[in-house]
């Protein structure tokens, strides 16, 4: 029933194992708990190695037991029943069996200790996660079908959804987020559940959103995974920007589907989380600058300047960290300036465009190829040969120009020597004007850079 890597985690020589026969012997139960079980039986390697286990030692009583052979005990979650250990390299957590329910707002869960396995079991999300292996015997203990649910390929809850979601309703969330990390279908009735009180996820602190969201997006099918989660109205609750992406279509001026649009660039990216974000939010600013006149038809004029602000109001109240927010806004800033030169790339412009894009540059280029989701397949070719002309002359650009390090001819110091100033304002405008040569006309030289320097100082009436 498992792969290999639960074959060896549970073979006779395993720490694990060792560990059970020590819990058996001081008359305690131990079973091998969560993802790593799932994984196995759908063949799959797990994505941590750290192991999960479950006992009905209390606390205080797993200390005693683990501790001789640890080489390293954690005990911050003590309170919650869990006792993190490193035995022999093998990092795991040891829970006492429980139940749990979140209160609003809260990151920490109201334990309540239980007396058995198959209690601890109802307490999961979903039954695919509601499977344990009793150690030392190596016998699987699946009280809600879970095994079956897996060969299914189906999310459904142990007990009512309704009860599951009601303890912590950040599941509703997480269901959507197993479909997409393992391309799942979603039972009906836990779909029905979620529509009824998708409310209930205003509740839940924006880290914990913030967190399941970001496994959601990076998963392998996470366009049909939102689409869903859009569709029970869930994430009008911390994305509404998302539906307002369902535009009502122009009987006369047609344009494409944004909503199917986003998933489709989405989807067409790397499972990187910066790249992602700015895939799923890089058109959101659309529904603002919406306009339909009869001579342009459909327009969104500067929707990437509006939708970048927008985004990153979003991010933060997602509580992302500040370089995200920052790298996925300017992505979404800059993303529309590739189709502003529909007439070929001058030198001035590849310095321009990799100027702006700093180190962001490669993934402002994988995101401006995934934007191009057209079905014109002549458009496409043509969009895709533009693309590649621009890789090619920042390429041939950098070979000459070091394009990862323009900077004027001058620095400060030789400004401020030359003209005969002291610091301030006007040696930044000074240098500007120096970084515009720059960009213009590649690089000029020291003794160019001195004249054109003079030239300028002169309309400034400086010398």
């Amino acid at each position: 029933m498992a792969t290999g890597d639960l074959n060896y985690l549970l073979a006779a020589e395993s720490p694990v194992v060792g560990l059970a026969e020590a819990f058996r012997a001081k008359g305690h139960e131990l079973y091998l708990v969560g993802g790593v079980v799932r994984d196995a039986f759908l063949g799959r390697r797990h994505e941590t190695p750290d192991l999960d286990l479950a006992t009905d030692a209390p606390p205080e009583r797993v200390k005693e037991i683990v501790g001789p052979v640890a080489s390293a005990l954690w005990l911050q979650g003590v309170e919650f029943g869990t006792v993190g250990a490193e035995i022999d390299d093998v990092r795991i957590e040891i829970t006492t069996f429980r139940t749990e329910r979140y209160q609003p707002a809260s990151r920490h869960p109201e334990v309540t200790f239980a007396a058995d396995v198959k209690t601890d079991l109802s307490r999961r999300d979903f039954t695919i996660n509601a499977i344990a292996v009793s150690l030392p015997e190596r016998a699987p203990i699946d009280p809600f079908g879970g095994v079956a649910d897996i060969k299914a390929r189906v999310i459904r809850t142990p007990v009512d959804p309704a009860d599951s979601f009601s303890d912590d309703p950040l599941r509703m969330l997480r269901a959507f987020r197993f479909a997409s990390q393992l391309d799942f279908k979603i039972e009906k009735e836990t779909l029905d559940a979620i529509a009824s009180m998708n409310d209930q996820i205003e509740t839940v602190s924006a880290e914990r959103i913030r967190d399941e969201f970001v496994k959601l997006l990076v998963g392998a099918a996470p366009g049909r995974a939102l689409e869903l989660a859009e569709n029970s109205g869930l994430t009008e609750h911390f994305l509404p920007e998302l539906s307002a992406l369902k535009l009502e279509q122009d009987p006369v001026h047609k344009h494409k589907d944004v909503f199917h649009h986003t998933l489709a660039v989405m989807e067409r990216t790397d499972p990187i989380p910066e790249l992602r974000l700015a895939a799923l939010l890089h058109d959101i600013g659309k529904p603002k600058t919406r306009r339909i006149d009869k001579r342009e038809g459909v327009t969104f004029h500067h929707h990437e300047v509006v939708g970048a602000d927008m985004a990153a109001a979003r991010l933060r109240a997602l509580r992302f960290d500040n370089h995200t927010v920052d790298d996925v806004s300017e992505l979404i800033r800059l993303h529309h300036r590739f189709h502003t030169y529909r007439l070929g790339w001058s030198d001035s412009a590849v310095r321009r465009y990799v100027r702006d894009a700093g180190p962001l540059l490669g993934t402002l280029n994988a995101l401006v190829r995934a934007d191009c989701t057209t079905r014109n397949r002549d458009k496409a070719r043509r969009l895709g040969e533009r693309m590649d002309e621009l890789e090619e002359r920042i390429t041939e650009l950098a070979a000459r120009e070091e394009l990862d390090r323009i900077r004027p001819d001058l620095d400060g110091r030789e400004v401020m020597a030359h003209l005969g100033i002291e610091p301030g304002p006007l040696v930044g405008e000074a240098l500007d004007f120096l970084l515009e040569l720059r960009l213009e006309e590649g690089p000029l030289g020291k003794d160019e850079a001195y004249e054109r320097l003079d030239q300028w100082a002169a309309t400034k009436k400086i010398r």
